[in-house]
């Protein structure tokens, strides 16, 4: 496999963190560098561990993983975007002077878009690539795209604050059930 087709399957994958920045992005009052990259960091981490641990596990996990990788991004997923627009619909009004730096949001967030790049793992396994080069780029090129997805939101988010919350939570449940039916062979982009 060459650079180039690493490059590409890079960019695809880091499409649903990139998704999932803007929308974080949307929800900042300005820009916090320091979130950001914290942001970036996590997203960037687990699409480049995800291809590693899927090269390792390789044939013998094949069946498990693929048969249930995508109901859990789906409900991790839909769960984050549910959430978003609940807290939209249901702002009180006070604003927190600052950013909630949520550790736990996301780590999930980056579990979620990164499932897929654990079954490229497996499938790199199978295509005998060169594991550690091809992880480094994809975990580069998602923290880069993480980092202009959230720069991306946050510009257009404070002049349309609920309403970019409840697109930024519809957005996600939308990657979910987009994962879950192409897991389901219901659809294919």
């Amino acid at each position: 496999m060459n650079f180039y087709e690493v490059f590409l399957i890079a960019v695809g994958l880091a499409m649903d963190a990139f998704a999932v920045s803007v929308c974080k992005g949307l929800n900042m009052r300005r820009v916090d560098f320091k979130y950001t990259l914290i942001i970036a960091l996590f997203f960037g981490f687990f699409q480049a561990m995800m291809p590693i641990i899927g090269w390792i596990a390789g044939r013998q996990f094949e069946s498990y993983i693929t048969s249930v990788d995508h109901w859990i991004a789906f409900v991790l997923l839909a769960f984050i975007g549910g959430k978003m627009v609940w807290d939209a619909l249901h702002d009180d009004g006070t604003e927190n002077g600052g950013i909630v730096y949520d550790f736990k949001e996301i780590t999930l967030l980056a579990v979620a878009t990164s499932i897929d790049a654990l079954a490229v793992g497996i499938s790199f396994a199978f295509l005998e690539v060169s594991i550690i080069p091809s992880a480094s780029a994809i975990g580069i090129i998602t923290f880069l795209l993480s980092v202009a997805g959230v720069l991306i939101g946050n510009r257009f988010g404070m002049r349309f604050k609920t309403k970019a919350e409840i697109a930024g939570g519809v957005i996600l449940v939308l990657i979910g059930l987009k994962i879950l039916l192409e897991g389901l062979n219901i659809i294919n982009f």
